[in-house]
């Protein structure tokens, strides 16, 4: 039932609970509590702890407002063991009306050291007689919005957690036997009613039983959501592609090095979906100079060779002009023609590769976000290759896919590894392939964390890498709020370095450039004429220079361990010895610490990546959400990675047997992100 239809609900609470995504009463039944309080009990002021917050009730005995050192409300209340001093720095005239001397008054507070003994600063304060009832449960706090009070929500919830159908259960019991958790109706009663006896820091970590019940049917229902997309998606007709007999097997004799297991590996998978008559969804993962530009042109050969056009879309010109430019070597002695269409393009070099693409006369087409605007038809499309796909928006990448017409296979790439959690929660409807394994002739790369007060010696050891033949990156610090702040920083850096190596040849790139001139600087170190490259992060990923084996980067602590991981990835691509310094600033909070050890001692992509969900949390390590499936609540893929399993090993038979209960289920969890299309 929507909340408009219940009477006692006026507009403006309606209106401020759809501010917290509260529709409907199955919404503000599952709005649960953050935090709770204990006023269960009073507690005498001699029996205070420091540190604990506890509930005191007693007699104004003093209060005055004193301006120095700053303005605040004083008072003290008695009770029959001692005296408790409030302190309030911001109030109202009603409060201070509320703490006149004689008036009967029962605080809630956090106990703090003052100057007069024990203190309690901002507690919240009612009147009371010694009469007066203490609450039979904990009180719970709620997430909230201007205009909303906690006993406006108490009192919302209170108001349909009575109906009996609401909290009944959606699944069969099988589905919970193995894991001994209490029903739906005792978890919520228990969540927002909790007994005086309850274990207030299990509560608040979200580690009691109820708490996991309520965990496991979010993950429960995040399964069944992602394997109905799943088989949606295998009732969708795509273009059967038998194995390539010629194509492949040329372009792997032309190859001057050797694919690896893990390559083999995973081309046989890639290979194997496309001769089906469904559309291929899969998520090509692995580490930086794992080699996935080679599978992603193998597996384009497949689709040419039958007669499909390929298009390879990329985040960055800089990155798609790599790839043209790898494939154009590759395949040109096959006489595969390559389109090059990117926004930054003159009209009629873009209308010609347009044109080509239409005509079919491109076999593969390459570009950025260009690829999927209006005015760009394929004759063909088969196949349709992403790379970095957590780049780009689920309604752009749907939008590449709707220029095949049946629907074209999708493959996608990410050199940011996945953690295994978040690949069972969030990426269930995708077919995943790992390439584990490095290229033979790879130089591990050595990271040293160096504080920024040691600048001098940095700059030493970059005079002398580049008087020796080698090139340096000289990488600024991220800034995120101010574009222009971080363009400004890149210049203010390379007019610097400038100065300091007058003997060298310094470059600068960064993402405002003309795309022109981007490419004019790019093609200049790689050439070898730029000995060292100042840059933002514009050169996270795809930027292949071999001869470059020192990176400097500023701000190490400001940036997650994936994009630190991703930079450093851009050294040690050759067989010389490279090194990544980390240039941090003092005074380091302790995530920031917590992240630069992370970095130092692992060169494992996926162990760095685990360490990044793990301090990051799902939300922030996947960013905006581009997978398209809505972002856990409850649940959390660290703690809760046990009932993952248990999710994943029920959700089959579950879709089999039990379909209508599976619909109440993902009804009652995930009905605003149930209709999205994954892509």
């Amino acid at each position: 039932m929507q909340l408009s239809e219940i009477k006692s609900f006026s507009k403006p609470l309606i209106a401020n609970l759809a501010k917290l995504g509260v529709h409907d009463q199955q919404d503000l039944i599952l709005h649960l509590p953050l935090r709770y309080i204990d006023e269960t009990r009073i507690v005498s002021i001699r029996d205070l702890r420091l540190g604990e917050s506890a509930q005191v009730q007693g007699e104004i005995v003093h209060a005055e407002v004193t301006y120095k050192p700053r303005k605040a409300l004083i008072a003290r209340l008695e009770d029959a063991s001692g005296q408790l001093t409030l302190r309030f720095l911001h109030f109202y005239p009603s409060q201070i009306n509320a703490l006149k001397v004689g008036n009967q008054l029962r605080v809630y507070g956090e106990v703090r050291h003052g100057f007069f003994g024990y203190e309690m600063v901002h507690p919240q304060c009612k009147a009371a007689r010694e009469s007066s009832t203490v609450n039979e449960q904990l009180t719970p706090i709620y997430p909230t919005t201007a205009g909303l009070t906690q006993p406006t929500i108490r009192k919302a919830i209170q108001s349909v957690i009575r109906d009996a159908a609401l909290l009944a259960e959606t699944l069969p019991a099988f589905a919970y036997t193995a894991l001994n958790l209490p029903s739906f109706a005792t978890s919520i009663q228990a969540l927002h009613y909790p007994q005086p006896d309850a274990d207030l820091m299990a509560l608040e970590q979200q580690a009691t039983p109820e708490w996991r019940r309520l965990a496991y049917d979010e993950l429960l229902a995040q399964q069944l959501s992602m394997r109905k997309h799943y088989a949606k998606r295998r009732s969708i007709d795509a273009p059967a592609m038998a194995a390539s007999q010629t194509l492949v097997k040329q372009l792997l004799q032309d190859l001057p090095f050797a694919l690896t297991s893990a390559q083999q590996k995973v081309i046989k998978e890639i290979s194997h979906d496309l001769t089906q008559p469904h559309p291929m969804q899969r998520l090509l993962q692995g580490d930086v100079g794992s080699g996935k530009t080679i599978v992603a042109c193998l597996a384009a050969l497949q689709a040419i060779e039958h007669g499909w056009q390929v298009a390879l879309m990329a985040p960055t010109e800089i990155l798609a002009e790599q790839h043209y430019k790898k494939f154009a070597t590759w395949l040109a002695p096959l006489n595969i023609n390559i389109a090059w269409l990117t926004g930054s393009q003159h009209k009629k070099d873009r209308e010609a590769a347009q044109q080509a693409i239409a005509s079919g006369q491109a076999q593969l087409a390459v570009g950025t976000h260009a690829l999927f605007q209006d005015a760009v038809q394929f004759n063909k499309l088969g196949l349709a290759i992403i790379d970095e796909q957590h780049r780009f928006g689920v309604q752009q990448r749907l939008a590449l896919r709707k220029k095949g017409q049946p629907e074209p296979h999708q493959l996608m790439m990410t050199a940011t590894p996945i953690p295994r959690t978040l690949s069972m929660s969030y990426y269930a409807d995708l077919d995943v392939s790992v390439i584990d394994e490095l290229p033979p002739g790879r130089t591990p790369v050595v990271t040293k964390l160096v504080s920024d007060q040691r600048r001098d010696e940095v700059l030493q050891r970059v005079r002398e890498a580049c008087q020796t033949g080698s090139q340096a990156y000289w990488v600024c610090p991220l800034i995120e709020e101010s574009e222009a702040l971080q363009l400004q920083t890149a210049t203010e850096t390379f007019e610097n370095l400038k100065q300091n190596f007058s003997d060298l040849r310094v470059g600068l790139v960064h993402g405002r450039m003309k795309p022109a001139e981007k490419q004019a600087v790019m093609q200049g170190f790689i050439d070898g004429d730029t000995q060292l490259l100042v840059a933002t992060t514009v050169i996270e990923v795809g930027v292949d220079v071999p001869n470059a084996s020192l990176m400097i980067i500023e701000h190490a602590e400001r940036m997650g361990l994936s994009q630190l991981h991703q930079l450093r990835g851009r050294v040690g691509r050759g067989a010389a010895k490279s090194t990544c310094i980390l240039l941090y600033q003092n005074k380091l909070s302790e995530m920031a610490r917590a992240r630069l050890k992370v970095i130092y001692e692992n060169t494992d992509g996926f162990a760095i990546s685990q360490a990044d969900l793990h301090l990051r949390g799902p939300g922030e390590y996947l960013g905006t959400r581009q997978s398209g499936v809505p972002m856990l609540k409850i649940a959390d893929l660290t703690r809760d990675e046990d009932l993952l399993h248990h999710a994943k090993s029920v959700a089959d038979a579950l879709l089999k047997e039990y379909p209508e209960a599976v619909d109440q289920h993902l009804q009652r969890w995930m009905r605003h992100g149930v209709d999205l299309v994954k892509v």
